[in-house]
């Protein structure tokens, strides 16, 4: 079959991008992290510590959800202490979401109990194997079509 690799690849990615797949592992990482961190905030907290402040209308889009759903999310997160809002520097109308030390905390531990998950996950694979994949990887994200 021609592309055999490719929709081998496309089947593999289609899992993990589902909204089911993500929802469940955010629910994971999330257990027991306390007020306002859950699988439903948990795609704002994580994206605000990838790209950094940011309006809920500019990060909707890498979140996946609007405008007003960001809103919602980060109030929660704003709550639980673990982002606040600035004023947008570049339009005084406007309002950046940012993280404060506490939320930077936060996701330090949730990136932890990913890679903790990705490693337990990886652990029944032959030495050296799980390394060049997270190469292959990493060479896939930063020179295929996601670059």
């Amino acid at each position: 079959m021609k592309n055999e690799v490719g929709h081998e690849i496309a089947d593999a990615l289609g899992i993990l991008l589902r909204r089911t797949t993500r929802t469940q592992l955010h629910r994971q990482l999330t257990e027991g992290m306390g007020e306002g961190v859950d699988e439903h905030t948990y795609p704002v907290l994580s994206a605000l510590a990838r790209t950094g402040p940011r309006s809920a209308a500019d990060l909707a889009p890498d979140v996946g959800i609007d405008r007003s759903g960001v809103t919602r999310r980060a109030s929660r997160l704003e709550a639980a202490g673990l982002i606040r809002r600035e004023t947008d520097p570049d339009d005084r109308r406007a309002h950046l979401l940012v993280l404060t030390e506490q939320g930077r905390s936060a996701v330090a531990e949730l990136r932890t109990r990913l890679a903790a998950h990705i490693m337990g996950s990886l652990s029944g694979w032959p030495p050296g194997e799980a390394a060049t994949f997270a190469h292959q990887l990493r060479r896939f994200t930063a020179e295929g079509p996601f670059a």
